[in-house]
């Protein structure tokens, strides 16, 4: 998270423009009160549904350097992964990740072997961690930011805990 280079090279591999927005992973709760404006009723509804397949948009805090904030509206994604290695190494770090879906540019479904990542990327990057095969389906992204959830991206999170109907 404190490293500025990190969202200009993962634009440059993604080919993505400024107004792309990130996701810092976050290890719980607690951690996500100090990135994230959340209020109570916002709060039961994480604690329902985290960890889980869900990222959610929030008012950034103070904590959060500009850089990493959507610059129109200063929010930011959060989100709690249920994936054991990407938490052992949250854990590990002792901070927050941020994170982007690894779609490559003109492709609509983002990249999930760790063998073809290795073989498309392993000169853009230092490291290829092999957690397994995560999955097509995307996370599911909510707007926090308004009276109600809003559903940006339906996809792998259901949408029940926030009184919507899956669809």
């Amino acid at each position: 998270m404190g490293d500025k280079t990190v969202m200009t090279r993962i634009r440059a591999i993604r080919q993505m423009d400024e107004r792309h927005h990130f996701t810092l992973m976050c290890r719980d709760l607690a951690e996500i009160s100090h990135y994230a404006k959340v209020d109570n009723r916002q709060y039961r509804l994480l604690k329902m549904s985290t960890p889980g397949s869900y990222t959610f948009i929030f008012q950034a805090t103070r904590e959060v350097p500009r850089r990493l904030q959507s610059a129109r509206r200063n929010t930011i994604g959060v989100r709690i992964p249920d994936h054991p290695v990407a938490q052992a190494l949250l854990a590990e770090l002792n901070e927050p990740l941020l994170s982007s879906t690894l779609i490559m540019p003109g492709e609509e479904l983002p990249l999930n072997d760790p063998w073809e990542i290795r073989d498309r990327l392993e000169r853009q990057v230092e490291l290829v961690l092999d957690g397994g095969a995560c999955g097509l389906e995307m996370s599911t992204v909510i707007d926090m930011t308004g009276e109600a959830p809003a559903v940006i991206r339906e996809g792998k999170g259901s949408l029940r805990p926030f009184g919507i109907s899956d669809g």
